[in-house]
């Protein structure tokens, strides 16, 4: 099951993870969103402990929605040592997503 990030975690679970982060940024009622949720939690759950995985509810986060100028959703960064390696905006198929993971893994 993927993380809940927020605004005030953010910071201590994603910028100062040890290893990549996938940071899925989302809404409730965004339908590709919808559909790239059992896609992120089934990676979450197979890259366990190489990988974190959570997701950002960009209507209760929007602050840091904002700073990583995330325009439409689903948009899916790449975070490693606290920087920005890659972005995948719109849903997208699970062998695709699990690519680009492993390139920074």
């Amino acid at each position: 099951m993927a993380l809940a990030f927020t605004d005030s975690n953010f910071e201590n679970e994603v910028l100062n993870s040890n290893i990549p982060v996938l940071v899925d940024f989302y809404a409730d009622w965004c339908g590709p969103c919808k559909m790239m949720s059992p896609v992120v939690d089934e990676l979450a759950k197979e890259l366990e402990g190489k990988v974190k995985i959570g997701k950002l509810n960009v209507d209760e986060s929007g602050q840091t929605a904002q700073k990583y100028r995330v325009m439409s959703i689903p948009t899916m960064l790449i975070i490693k040592n606290g920087e920005v390696v890659d972005q995948i905006v719109g849903a997208v198929p699970k062998q695709q997503l699990q690519s680009k993971l492993e390139k920074f893994m």
